[in-house]
């Protein structure tokens, strides 16, 4: 006699390839539009459903958790930060927590590398004269960006992606340096040619760029704060494809409106989708709508690892990316 399916609630909706794979092995409920669930539903699915499958978008805090059924088990997230869930809380309630980590580091790289070359190269300011058809012509003076090659960048967390940036920065020939809780090993340091700080405070201020690269924690809550961000030289630009809780924002609003940075690439905000309108009037700031990890070939490959944390606690044993408190 064939055992019950697991009762899969998915949050968001996904890649067709993932729902579908999803729906061959689960007793799976989808979303019917792309919109985020309500408090109440979040509620409600944690009540009756197995497995829950959230995202970003998704504010898992102890009150929610508090209120799950007893048939919740597994928080399959469906992305790798996992700042949005209370890990702790679904621990001591016996929920494990899963996340997809890995498939998303060259995604994200190759959109800080992006935002790196847009602010430097000031290609948005060329893009908004060309749509409003006011070029009059190549000028020796006209739109003068700034060369990456050659410039020192500071990397803000150098695991995965921080990893991957560097590798990138080093085929654009900047020179690599880097802050991280704990230092990497000499072979790594030597494969990307990479300066280690132990002090960010002297790191920031001798750097021309910053990639921020860290995942949000208590303990990185405004690590660049108004104090760090007035280290950093007139010249320099930061780029933030990780959390915008790390940047202080209005320091960094008020820095750039006074000229007192060169220019910002953000893909994340500190307040989520409600973007200080200021940052929209700066023109030496490119903003993108957390495109960071945007590729299909990304998303398909975090569903595959969602199913595969999920059959693998159906079969009884840990799912293979488990998250417990001491990892965050």
């Amino acid at each position: 006699m064939p055992r019950e399916r697991l009762s899969v609630v998915v949050t968001r909706r996904l890649p067709d390839e993932v729902e579908t794979r999803l729906s061959e092995l689960f007793d799976v409920k989808l979303r019917d539009d792309d919109t985020p669930m309500t408090r109440s539903q979040l509620a409600e699915a944690m009540r009756d459903a197995d497995i829950l499958v959230p995202t970003v978008t998704d504010d898992i805090d102890a009150r929610l958790i508090g209120q799950a059924g007893e048939r919740l088990k597994l928080i399959a997230n469906y992305g790798a930060g996992v700042d949005h869930i209370d890990v702790a809380t679904a621990r001591q309630r016996g929920i494990l927590v899963s996340n997809t980590p890995g498939v998303l580091t060259d995604d994200t790289a190759d959109m800080a590398m992006s935002l790196l070359l847009a602010v430097t190269r000031r290609i948005p300011e060329g893009l908004a004269i060309m749509q409003k058809g006011e070029w009059q012509g190549w000028a020796p003076t006209a739109l003068l960006g700034g060369r990456v090659g050659g410039r020192r960048l500071g990397i803000l967390g150098m695991g995965r992606i921080g990893q991957a940036v560097a590798r990138r920065a080093a085929a654009f020939g900047m020179q690599v340096h880097y802050h991280n809780r704990k230092r990497l090993r000499p072979e790594i340091e030597e494969k990307y040619e990479a300066t280690y700080w132990e002090s960010l405070d002297q790191m920031v201020a001798r750097m021309d760029v910053i990639s921020v690269n860290c995942p949000s924690t208590p303990s990185t809550f405004h690590l660049m704060n108004a104090r760090r961000l007035k280290l950093m030289k007139p010249t320099a630009v930061i780029v933030n494809t990780s959390r915008g809780e790390v940047i202080d924002e209005n320091a960094l609003i008020r820095m750039l409106s006074a000229n007192e940075l060169a220019g910002a690439g953000l893909d994340v905000y500190e307040h989520g989708t409600d973007v200080n309108p200021t940052l929209r009037e700066l023109p030496n700031v490119v903003l993108l709508p957390h495109m960071g990890s945007a590729t299909l070939e990304g998303r398909i490959e975090m569903g595959e690892k969602v199913i595969i944390n999920i059959k693998t606690f159906e079969d009884g044993h840990r799912p293979p990316d488990q998250v417990v408190p001491s990892m965050l």
